[in-house]
This record gives structure tokens, C-alpha cells and sequence, in this order.
């Protein structure tokens, strides 16, 4: 249990360093252009954070809580995303239910879309209690071909250490120690960004690697990012390992409906395959599998809990509601009809 919440832990931590490495690289070298297009539209935003939601897995979910930690979508933009979000579940609903699976990925990208414009419109909330800077520079030559030689014949201990843990990161991934075990889109795409932020490691100059990567990203976010995912996942192993979460299901529909939206509260893929498998067998009504989709969303919260507990609780809560009060109506419908 504790090497697998440590694993677990190590492969969050070590995609939210990527993205944000790759995002703060970009945003300097195009002065902040790219995000300055997709602040510029909160609808755009809304699209951006429901489209990244219903891609399988928590790789965008993620890459939400990121790009909304660098003030570059709303908190609305988020609740898009992770009402859309199942996580690791969506590839189950996709084996098992193939047709449902496609038809709540919809479903939930509209949810979500809906939501989070409503979620800006009557919540004032901020980027989060601890907060990524956008770093803005007048100018900056992120690829300095001249000096990245010198660079790494002069190997700085901050560069060494970046280097050796992304070099670290890609021989884990590779080797299969870290992350997905078989080559699916999720392994090949974390190869991906791993090789990119390495990239970004050896060539970028001093002054951005040592106040963008070392003393922004590394310093001050990856430790305290680990520590709240490692103790989340910690205990949310212990709970499940002596929590038989079938027999909570009773014959009662909406008590079914309150228990399937209260396990999507946990921020952790597994336990909504309990009703994606009750409902592949018949036993369970659609809204209610809908309701427990919009209110799960894998481990995608995880880093936001790591930010800002207060946003954690908000959009929690947000998705709760949505989820209940989505899935009462479809069990009333159904019952009329």
C-alpha cells in the first residue's frame, strides 16, 4: 500500500512538473500571446477545460488544474473540465459500454461547458491559494545555440539536477517503472512531454533555469504537490482496503443515487468502476451512472488539492450538486415515463 501510493504519487507529481515546465517555456518564448488569446475568451476557455475533461485518464484534467494555476483559464474553466473528466474510468466505459461511454462523454462535455459559464457568473474566486506567477520578460532567447555548450561543459547544480531527474523520469517511463505498464496513448504521451521538458533542461539559459525551473517550479511547487498527493492517496488506499463499498448499495434508487455521487467525491480512479459495472449488468439505471460520472473525476483533483484546498472543496462541491440534482431529475423522468 505505501509503495503504491508512493509510485501513484511520483507519477502525478512528475506530470504536473512537465506541464508546467513546458507551459512557463512556452509562455516566455511567445511573450504570453498564447494564453493572452484564450483569456481573452471565457467561452473559449470553457470549451478548452470541457475538451481536455473527456480525454480518458487524468492527463487532462491535469493539464487543466496547470493551466488554471497560471491564471491562463477561469475556475469555471475547470469545473468544465472536471465535470467532464471520469478519469481512468472512461477506458472501462469505452471496453465495457462502448455506446454509453460515447454518449456520457457528450453528455458531460455540454454539462460541463453549462456549469462552469454558471460557475463564473455567480462565484468570485481566484487562481488559488498558492498561486503560479506568469513571468513576463522583455526578451528572452530561450535557445541560446551558442552558449549550450558552454552551458553544459559548465554544468550548474541546479542544471544537473533537473537533467538527472528527467533523465530519471524518461528511463522510468521506458523501463516501464513509472506510470502505465503496457505502451498506450498515456505512456507514449508522458514519454513525450518527459523528452520535451528535457529538451527544455539542457538548452534554456541560466537566468530562466534557475528563476523559472528551479526556483518557481522545483523549489517552491513539486515538494508540497507530493506530499498532499502522497498523503491523499495513502489514505485513501487504507479506506478502500477496509470499505466494502457494495454493500452501501441498497434497493432504494436515490439512496443508490446519494452513495454513487458521495464515492465520486473521492479523488481517486476505482472506486465509479463499482457502477459502471453494476449498470454493464443491467442493474443499474443510466442517470445514476451519469450523475456518479459528473461528480467523479479520477485523480484529476489531486494537484488542485495540493494548490488550493478552498478551489478543492469549491468544485467539489459544484459537481455534487450538478450531479445530484442532473441525476434526480433523469430518475423522476424515468419513473414518470
Amino acid at each position: 500500500m505505501l509503495l503504491k501510493s508512493f509510485n501513484h504519487a511520483l507519477m502525478i507529481t512528475s506530470f504536473v512538473f512537465v506541464m508546467m515546465l513546458i507551459i512557463e517555456y512556452i509562455n516566455i518564448q511567445t511573450q504570453g500571446v498564447w494564453h493572452e488569446s484564450i483569456q481573452k475568451s471565457r467561452w473559449k476557455q470553457y470549451f478548452i477545460g470541457a475538451f481536455l475533461g473527456i480525454i480518458p485518464g487524468c492527463l487532462g484534467a491535469f493539464t487543466a488544474v496547470a493551466l488554471f494555476s497560471h491564471g491562463i483559464i477561469s475556475f469555471g474553466a475547470v469545473v468544465a473540465a472536471m465535470i467532464a473528466t471520469s478519469g481512468d474510468e472512461t477506458f472501462v466505459m469505452l471496453a465495457m459500454i462502448p455506446e454509453t461511454a460515447i454518449l456520457i462523454a457528450g453528455l458531460l462535455f455540454i454539462i460541463g461547458i453549462i456549469v462552469g459559464a454558471l460557475s463564473d457568473k455567480f462565484l468570485s474566486v481566484g487562481t488559488g491559494e498558492r498561486e503560479f506567477e506568469i513571468h513576463q520578460e522583455e526578451m528572452c532567447n530561450c535557445f541560446p545555440t551558442d552558449e549550450i555548450s558552454d552551458q553544459l561543459k559548465n554544468l550548474t547544480l541546479q542544471r544537473g539536477v533537473l537533467i538527472l531527474l528527467t533523465l530519471l523520469l524518461l528511463f522510468g517511463i521506458i523501463f516501464g517503472k513509472l506510470g502505465p505498464q503496457i505502451w498506450d496513448w498515456k505512456r507514449i504521451t508522458f514519454l513525450i512531454l518527459s523528452s520535451i521538458s528535457l529538451f527544455i533542461v539542457v538548452t534554456v539559459p541560466e537566468h530562466f533555469l534557475e528563476e523559472h525551473l528551479w526556483e518557481h517550479v522545483i523549489k517552491k511547487h513539486v515538494p508540497y504537490i507530493f506530499t498532499w498527493t502522497f498523503g491523499a492517496l495513502l489514505f485513501l488506499n487504507f479506506l478502500s482496503a477496509h470499505l466494502n463499498l457494495k454493500q452501501i448499495i441498497d434497493t432504494n434508487q436515490y439512496l443508490v443515487l446519494l452513495v454513487a455521487t458521495l464515492v465520486g467525491l473521492i479523488p481517486q480512479s476505482g472506486p465509479h468502476l463499482i457502477f459502471v459495472t453494476f449498470f454493464a449488468e443491467g442493474m443499474l439505471p443510466f442517470p445514476i451512472l451519469l450523475a456518479s460520472s459528473i461528480v467523479q473525476d479520477g485523480h484529476g483533483m489531486l494537484p488542485m488539492l495540493a494548490e488550493s484546498r478552498k478551489n478543492f472543496i469549491h468544485i467539489k462541491l459544484i459537481n455534487l450538486a450538478v450531479g445530484i440534482i442532473i441525476g434526480g431529475a433523469g430518475l423522476i423522468i424515468q419513473h414518470l415515463f
